[in-house]
């Protein structure tokens, strides 16, 4: 059955908040637990759909998942299968994220090449490029990448682009390889972080991790550990721009201010009051937003995640705003249902220009992926009239308790 939001405009968020770990980092830490014998246990784990998903990916694996509330308990065999299940895989991108481990653990790996969002193209080639510095074996075989390393020795690896899910591949399979391996232009995300904190408490040996240059000495064998997920900076933004948006009062707690330093710096532009506390912040908004130009970067960059949020707050700003996508190119397929709401926008490249309307206006709407989806009701909370969403299985995979947390802060949104 389809499901889809009704969303009544005109409210005002207000009250409290609690944000759940991480869903970038918390099924890269699944896919980790592949690395060790034993029991893995994670905690503070979103309750998403992506998360029974990855399990599904694991116990195709060979390993036993249970999933109680937000605790995840991963019990790794002595052999691990090296083949991961093509409808398994095939639903959400972050499965490749099994690739290093399986071909550190199990010399070789078959993975399907991953589904998830339509947001643009995100090809393999440099976490492929990685893997084989490190002395594996890669090919795309009948809609799989099948990578093969009878041993993996450490290098020295430049990545083109900073990107998080190549990084997470080369430094969970450096971790067994032998030597040394240094890894420049890497990913900064404080899910990179997370994850390599993780893997120090396995037994692993890394350095320079929130830095472009993780340095990785191989060890012989990790064991299995104890983890808290690290709080969903994505998720804790989507409040912040919800309480500007519709000029409300939120409290964020479960997220760290630091790992949002840009965004709410954005906000502050836009004339909100932004108070920071160390394990949250508090954004207020009492007037019509001011427009303010955004360009998506790399962390510590404006985080391409949140780019919706920037969108729907433009469309209702008071000015022109300029909003420029440098990550991902199909990102602004967000802007036609948009339009469809009644915003000015002009679409040219990679850029969009914003002039802000007094309101929106209400319709259907249809979800591409995650962050367009809760982009899509933040903008028809601000609309006039009922917006529909429809699509919300995107939204389901990466927002845990949407509907219900909406409505606690004041809104009249009802899952259809």
């Amino acid at each position: 059955m389809k499901e889809r939001f009704l969303v009544t405009g005109g409210a005002r968020l207000a009250g409290e908040v609690r944000v759940d770990g991480a869903k970038n980092s918390v099924l890269k830490l699944m896919a980790a637990s592949l690395l060790a014998e034993g029991t893995t246990t994670l905690r503070n784990c979103p309750q998403i759909l992506d998360v029974p998903l990855m399990r599904d990916v694991l116990v195709g694996l060979g390993c036993e998942v249970e999933i109680e509330g937000d605790v995840v308990r991963i019990h790794t065999p002595a052999v691990v299968s090296p083949h991961a299940d093509f409808d398994a895989v095939r639903q959400f991108r972050a499965s490749v994220a099994v690739l290093g481990p399986l071909v550190a653990r199990c010399t070789e790996a078959y993975v399907a090449l991953p589904g998830g969002d339509a947001i643009g193209s995100r090809p393999l080639d440099m976490h492929q490029s990685g893997l084989e510095k490190l002395g594996a074996t890669t090919h795309i075989e009948h809609g799989a990448v099948v990578a093969r390393a009878a041993k993996l020795t450490g290098a020295s690896i430049k990545l083109d682009f900073p990107s998080v899910g190549a990084t997470e591949n080369i430094v969970t399979a450096a971790v067994l390889a032998d030597g040394r391996t240094v890894l420049d232009n890497a990913a900064r995300e404080p899910e990179i972080v997370d994850l390599c904190s993780m893997l120090n408490a396995m037994g692993a040996r890394i350095e320079g991790a929130g830095t472009s240059q993780i340095t990785v000495d191989g060890v012989d064998a990790l064991s299995p550990t104890e983890h808290t997920v690290v709080g969903d900076r994505i998720v804790a933004g989507t409040w912040a721009y919800a309480a500007a948006m519709t000029q409300g009062d939120i409290t964020v707690t479960g997220a760290a201010p630091g790992h949002l330093h840009l965004a709410l710096s954005k906000l502050k532009l836009a004339g909100a009051d932004v108070e920071t506390y160390d394990n949250g912040f508090r954004v207020r908004m009492d007037q019509r937003p001011r427009a303010v130009d955004y360009q998506t970067l790399p962390y510590p960059g404006f985080p391409t995640d949140l780019q919706p949020m920037a969108i729907a707050l433009s469309t209702v700003a008071d000015g022109v705003s300029v909003i420029t996508e440098n990550v991902f190119e199909a990102r602004f397929r967000f802007v036609d249902e948009m339009l469809r709401l009644g915003a000015d926008a002009t679409v040219d490249g990679h850029h969009v220009m914003l002039r802000g309307v007094d309101t929106l206006s209400s319709t259907d709407v249809w979800s591409s992926d995650i962050r367009a989806g809760a982009g899509l009701v933040l903008a028809g909370l601000v609309a006039e009239g009922e917006t529909t969403v429809h699509g919300v299985h995107h939204i389901d995979r990466g927002y845990p308790a949407f509907v219900e947390q909406l409505n606690a802060l004041g809104a009249h949104v009802e899952r259809i």
